[in-house]
């Protein structure tokens, strides 16, 4: 049964008193299968647009997204592509191979296979774990463990008789969470920008977008800007904060991001990985410029946001970090409102859900 949500105050982790969106959200609304199973088009997915300053909140679907925005508006994009990152070791369990540090230094996490997903293991040890495939994966040490907290994340080295690319094709399959008893393939799990593999799981704010949706908003007068932000594995606790990760933004996207502003165009984040490294490249005038490097940026109504006007995303769990950012988008009663619609509608939650377009 869901609730209408409620402000908690709650203890962030190494962040202080911090306010989170607490809610309740029913099993049956997550999604499990891809919107496109159904037969139907991914554009066709439904999305809530929800207006900052009227408290307006209307229903369409992600295919109505040209008749939210105005010639002139910049839409950006992350081009990461998801990559088969989890491994599994033949013992029941699965390695999730987070993030990369360096040619043979991870992030990663070890999880409980169950069914066709995985389930949290906390029991991990240091020690050497024999990988398919002649390979092998040596975890060294807690990565970021908080005091008194399990571990989850481990730094690891792991050594590969191939490429990265040819070890995954082969021994790899995508990251799912839970006890999922269908597997459905890479391929549900890439967006239509995914160009440079890198994320472990999918920037899934773009998972709605079609080529013709693309075509059409370009022919209606808007820009795509791409970046590149290779996303971690989400499995993160209640109210923690995002890890670093890789992010690019190139001179081409900074420049037209900056021209954009300047001529009073709206500057639209496709999902909170695309937020993320905008506003990681921006200065305190919010001016853009080409950035490449690894990302500690934490979005909240605190700092605000300094280049991003609105948003497209997903729905986001109860007390989710994320919420911190949507909140610093579109402020914190217009998020109340939005979420209170959404449970009270039919939207779902998690990667194959629904989406949420925050405007000005």
């Amino acid at each position: 049964m869901t609730t209408q949500p409620v402000l908690e105050a709650r203890e962030e982790k190494g962040r202080g008193s911090a306010r989170t969106l607490g809610f309740d959200l029913a099993a049956e609304r997550i999604a499990t299968r891809p919107f496109e199973a159904g037969g139907r088009r991914r554009d066709e997915a439904p999305m809530l647009v929800s207006w900052r300053w009227s408290g307006e909140l209307v229903e369409a679907r992600v295919a109505d997204l040209p008749r939210f925005l105005d010639p002139g508006d910049v839409l950006v994009v992350n081009q990461s592509a998801t990559l088969a990152a989890a491994v599994p070791v033949g013992d029941g369990r699965v390695v999730h191979l987070s993030t990369r540090l360096g040619p043979e230094r991870w992030v990663v996490e070890v999880r409980q296979v169950c069914g066709h997903g995985s389930l949290p293991l906390l029991d991990a040890e240091p020690g050497v774990i024999r990988l398919p495939g002649g390979s092998d994966l040596e975890l060294l040490t807690p990565y970021l463990r908080r005091r008194g907290e399990a571990v989850r994340l481990w730094l690891a080295g792991l050594r590969l008789p191939t490429t990265l690319a040819s070890y995954l094709s082969q021994h790899g399959r995508p990251i799912r969470y839970g006890c999922t008893a269908e597997a459905w393939p890479l391929s549900a799990y890439q967006t239509v920008f995914g160009l440079t593999p890198g994320s472990a799981e999918m920037p899934s704010a773009a998972r709605g977008f079609t080529t013709e949706l693309v075509a059409e908003i370009v022919a209606a007068g808007m820009v795509f800007a791409p970046i590149t932000l290779h996303t971690g594995v989400s499995s993160l606790e209640v109210g923690e904060e995002p890890y670093p990760e890789r992010f690019t933004v190139p001179a081409a996207t900074a420049e037209l991001v900056n021209e954009a502003r300047a001529a009073g165009h709206r500057i639209v984040a496709v999902g909170t990985t695309a937020t993320r490294a905008i506003e990681s490249a921006a200065d305190e005038g919010g001016r853009v410029q080409a950035s490449r490097g690894w990302t500690d940026l934490v979005i909240g109504p605190d700092r605000g946001v300094r280049v991003v006007d609105g948003i497209l995303t997903g729905w986001h769990e109860p007390e989710a970090s994320h919420l911190m950012l949507l909140e610093a988008v579109g402020g914190l009663p217009l998020l109340e409102r939005s979420y209170a619609r959404a449970l009270a509608g039919p939207y779902r939650w998690h990667e194959f859900g629904d989406f949420h377009l925050i405007l000005p």
